[in-house]
């Protein structure tokens, strides 16, 4: 899929509904992901289903279905907003006569295409190999197993798969290796900032909730940041002076989490991640421009809770206060939001305009002040005044 990006290849979406409460029946999120990866949505389909189809994950007459629908709109390949299996995803090929992908090869084709640094792209490469390994049969038509002599089985498609599975295996080993190396230059880096008694701060969110606008705004650094997803991969940290805590603090920009974020790719980018597994704070980015913001919160909290760091204390900060109509803006923009039982203190802002940054950079101040003077774990849930979400 590598070649859409440069031709704009049209693309037919399908999703199925399986009574989940986060389906997307307008596709938005995957159209927004396929446009980002430089395809073409010219149509989208959605159906229901008490369970995915073995075979063809949505059954066999729905599959007719969307090979018609793909014919008329001119589309040469079709995207699924799950994950299919190995088997699923060879079976709907053949029935279709065209290419299939899912959510997951997508996700990984954009993180392939926008990974700037050595380890961003040593992640990605660890994810791809993964997910392609289970996929050899289908990739290649040289591996399809040949029938031998008499009485065998094999025979030279057999060696040749083996083959590939050893070379994949041997690529996994390498790229593995050099992570590792990496890793230990970041945990090197992370113990000087230890010594010198850095209080750490780390960005994390929903991908395009702005959280890299926000970094520049409070740094005045000149991160990469765009109104799409994923606009930015790589992890930037910077110090950030605050004035009321007389002192600077060490601030990361992280990836942007998105709904069925891939396990390959939370387990490939455990280093990048790292940045905010390490924090003594979390400044969890909301688009409170966005109607679906509860459920991206959960699927950050989730994400968090993979990689360990669901402890780590937070402060939720409910960006795009611009984009919000009159009549939409809350009373008050400094409050407590309930996230699962846990009280948590949420600030109203605008990294694009600038309002109620001096407010963060205040409760930043005073999460600073606390763990320092009071000795306490630092940033303890602090409840801000006003109503409770």
């Amino acid at each position: 899929m590598t070649s859409a990006a440069v031709d704009g290849t049209r693309v037919l979406l399908v999703g199925v509904d399986f009574g989940l409460p986060h389906f997307d029946g307008e596709l938005e999120e995957l159209g927004l992901l396929a446009q980002t990866a430089g395809l073409q949505p010219v149509a989208r389909l959605t159906c229901k289903r008490k369970a995915p189809d073995a075979a063809l994950f949505v059954g066999s007459g729905k599959a007719d279905e969307i090979r018609t629908l793909a014919q008329m709109h001119g589309a040469v390949e079709v995207l699924f907003d799950q994950s299919l299996s190995p088997a699923q995803q060879r079976n709907l090929e053949r029935h279709l006569e065209m290419p299939v992908n899912d959510r997951t090869l997508l996700i990984l084709e954009i993180f392939a295409q926008r990974a700037r640094s050595h380890e961003g792209k040593l992640q990605v490469e660890l994810a791809r190999l993964q997910y392609l390994s289970t996929r050899l049969v289908r990739r290649w038509s040289h591996l399809e197993r040949q029938t031998g002599g008499i009485g065998a089985r094999g025979g030279p498609g057999e060696k040749q798969i083996e083959l590939d599975r050893r070379m994949i295996a041997d690529a996994v080993k390498r790229t593995r290796e050099r992570l590792v190396k990496v890793q230990r230059q970041r945990a090197t880096q992370r113990r000087q900032r230890e010594r010198r008694d850095t209080f750490n701060i780390s960005l994390v969110g929903y991908t395009n909730a702005g959280k890299s606008t926000l970094f520049n705004a409070l740094v005045k650094a000149r991160a990469y940041a765009a109104d799409q997803l994923f606009a930015t991969l790589d992890t930037t940290t910077r110090q950030l002076y605050l004035g009321e805590a007389g002192r600077s603090v060490s601030l990361s920009d992280t990836v942007g989490f998105i709904r069925d974020l891939p396990h390959g790719l939370v387990d490939a980018f455990q280093a990048t991640l790292q940045e905010a597994i390490d924090a003594d704070l979390l400044l969890h980015v909301v688009d409170g421009s966005n109607a679906g913001f509860p459920e991206q919160m959960e699927q950050v909290q989730k994400v968090l809770r993979e990689i360990g760091a669901a402890d780590i204390p937070q402060i939720l900060v409910f960006n795009k206060l611009d984009a919000l109509a009159p009549e939409q803006r809350p009373p008050v923009l400094e409050d407590s939001y309930d996230m699962d039982g846990r009280l948590l203190p949420r600030l109203f802002v605008s990294a694009r305009s600038g309002e109620g940054l001096d407010a963060l950079r205040r409760a930043l101040a005073s999460r600073v002040l606390a763990a320092a003077q009071d000795g306490m774990p630092p940033g303890d849930d602090v409840e801000l005044p006003g109503a409770t979400a």
